[in-house]
């Protein structure tokens, strides 16, 4: 963005830098410090720039500007209208110029959008990063890319709008994959009506709206009246929605909030500095973002938020109400300046009560924690990896890494685990478990067959990345067993690796199996490669026993709303509407079940104790 302004002229190369503290103006403006190269130094903004900059000159300074000012030959100004226009100046010369001194905030890209094209008969939803000023609805920002296409694909799960490109959809004559999947109506050969997608539509539209209680409100009226027409395929489809939107609300929903409003958090520590951004769009937490801006050591909070703030809002959108974990530099220049670039009022808080206090500390733990990973992993982790490679002669450290594991008790409930890692750790979202059916209790080299032939058929289909190395939970008779089944999927030259326990059993002792190999590799008890296997291992273990306990605790909760005093059966049917089901009922939280009409806050713990006894009081 061009900011209009006054540039004043340089003196001759050489000159004292002092000699121009005379000349410069005392109204508002923006200021460079340049070396004896004309490297600029340091950019920044002033009310009266013949004062902010003398006092470069004429007061004691702390060593990193003893440091700055030391090496400063010429001095530049740019005389603006206003401070606000000041403040973005600064902003946009920081960026483009990178100076030394100042703080550089480094992730500068626009933010992503969702882009709903209400222009067309059948509306197409879709990513989008770039201008707003097109025709259609567009719904974020989203803190990720990565946060856009996860909310795309649940979308396509929940409610099957389009998502394919408009010259894929001109030229289709037959319904493609998507249809097959159900995760598209077809609206491209004519196999649902304007008025059915319209309601997809509108539904989608709510649910970014964060109007999450109205379309569960509608599912649920649906699910009804399909059960009672005897529609029971459609009412399971209508009760699934339901209970998934049921879990989206209890992660995303920000109690006691409305609106929209950002907040940020941030925690310094070993030189570097963190600041962790959460957005509340419409009450709906649509996730958070780490920022690691380059600062000098003794920069102060106050002035570190300041200078964020004016370059991470300067090409973004700006909501009605920032709360930060401390007051930032020249506050009310900055809401000035925010306030003008948004086009509307913007309010920046620190200190703030009840629901946004802990949301504020919760964004101030988050920088600390991500900023102590940073420290703590990059270099651990990398070495990790590295050792990997070596202990297993692979010709590059792997990126992707997948691991499973069996849990049973007795051969009942048989739940399989899949686990990945990628460069970066643990990568959640991509974590799978399979109820394991149709084999004989206990006998698991099956279990792990069907677990491995069910994953790595989807990735074969192309669902998921092929990984660089699989890892199984045993010895040379289940790494026989996986090996089989992907042979069968033409997978055979994957790298497996069988984790057995040592002799004793101890950690540290395990055996790594490779197929073909007539001996195991042991490695020694302090290995970075050995610790790194064991983290993945351990976290499959973990997966499997956590969904293994869950599905045989099924069973026992099928009767459990009967026996609470208080819970008739209209109110039980309230309850499973509500949740689209038992499973939903048994996850949520007390507050998610005491918002079900006609159930009490004291009602609600009871039948949330009921399914969870163990749980500590409130």
């Amino acid at each position: 963005m061009k900011t209009p302004g006054v540039s004043e002229g340089a003196p001759a190369p050489g000159s004292d830098p002092r000699e121009r503290l005379a000349q410069l103006p005392e109204g508002p403006g923006v200021y460079r410090l340049l070396d004896a190269q004309g490297t600029v130094l340091y950019v920044g903004k002033a009310k009266n720039l013949k004062r902010r900059v003398a006092s470069y000159f004429s007061r004691a300074l702390n060593q990193r500007l003893l440091v700055m000012v030391g090496q400063v030959a010429d001095i530049e100004v740019t005389v603006t209208r206003g401070e606000g226009e000041a403040l973005l100046l600064e902003s946009n010369l920081i960026k483009s110029l990178k100076p030394r001194f100042n703080v550089l905030l480094r992730d500068d890209k626009s933010y992503p959008f969702i882009r709903l094209s209400t222009q067309d008969a059948f509306p197409r939803l879709a990513f989008y990063r770039g201008p707003r000023k097109g025709p259609g609805r567009f719904f974020g920002p989203y803190p990720s890319a990565w946060a856009v296409r996860e909310t795309l694909q649940l979308l396509q799960r929940l409610f099957p709008v389009r998502q394919c490109e408009d010259s894929f959809y001109r030229t289709r004559s037959r319904a493609c994959l998507q249809y097959q999947i159900k995760r598209c109506t077809g609206p491209c050969v004519g196999l649902v009506s304007e008025a059915v997608y319209a309601q997809d539509v509108a539904h989608t539209t709510k649910f970014l709206e964060g109007r999450t209680d109205e379309v569960i409100t509608e599912l649920g009226v649906a699910m009804e009246r399909a059960a009672a027409a005897l529609e029971f395929e459609r009412a399971a489809v209508l009760r699934d929605q339901v209970a998934t939107l049921r879990r989206i609300q209890e992660r995303q929903y920000v109690s006691g909030e409305g609106g929209d409003l950002d907040i940020i958090g941030c925690a310094q520590e070993g030189g570097q500095c963190c600041v962790q951004v959460f957005f509340i769009r419409g009450g709906r937490n649509l996730g958070n973002k780490a920022f690691f801006p380059l600062a000098p050591a003794d920069t102060q909070e106050g002035t570190l938020l300041a200078e964020f703030l004016t370059q991470f809002y300067a090409d973004k959108e700006v909501p009605g109400e920032l709360i930060c974990s401390a007051e930032p530099d020249d506050l009310d220049l900055l809401e000035a300046a925010l306030a003008e670039h948004a086009g509307h009022r913007v309010q920046i808080r620190s200190r703030v009560r009840a629901e946004r206090a802990r949301w504020l500390e919760m964004a101030r733990g988050n920088a600390a924690v991500a900023l102590k990973s940073r420290l703590g992993s990059q270099a651990g982790y990398s070495l990790r990896l590295t050792a990997l490679q070596e202990a297993l002669a692979l010709p590059e450290p792997p990126t992707r890494m997948e691991c499973f594991d069996i849990s049973h008790t007795m051969g009942e409930r048989t739940v399989a685990s899949c686990v990945v890692f990628d460069d970066a750790g643990p990568r959640k979202s991509d974590y799978r478990r399979f109820n394991i059916e149709g084999i004989t209790p206990g006998d698991d080299y099956a279990a792990m067959h069907q677990a491995l032939t069910r994953r790595y058929t989807r990735v074969q289909q192309g669902e998921y990345p092929v990984p660089d190395l699989v890892f199984i939970d045993g010895g040379r008779g289940q790494l026989g067993a996986v090996a089989g089944a992907l042979q069968e999927l033409g997978l055979g030259t994957l790298t497996l690796v069988g984790v057995a326990k040592g002799p004793d059993r101890r950690p540290g002792t395990e055996q790594l199996w490779l197929l073909g190999q007539g001996t195991p590799v042991i490695l020694p008890a302090d290995s970075p490669a050995l610790h790194l296997i064991a983290q993945i291992r351990d976290e499959a273990h973990r997966f499997a026993i956590t969904g293994h306990r869950s599905r045989r605790a099924k069973a026992r909760t099928a009767s459990v709303l009967e026996e609470i005093g208080g819970i008739g059966p209209k109110r039980r049917q309230q309850l499973l509407q509500a949740f689209g089901g038992m499973r939903g009922l048994t996850s949520a939280g007390v507050e998610d079940i005491a918002r079900v009409a006609g159930i009490s806050r004291d009602l609600a713990q009871r039948v949330h104790d009921s399914f969870h006894p163990d749980a500590p009081a409130p």
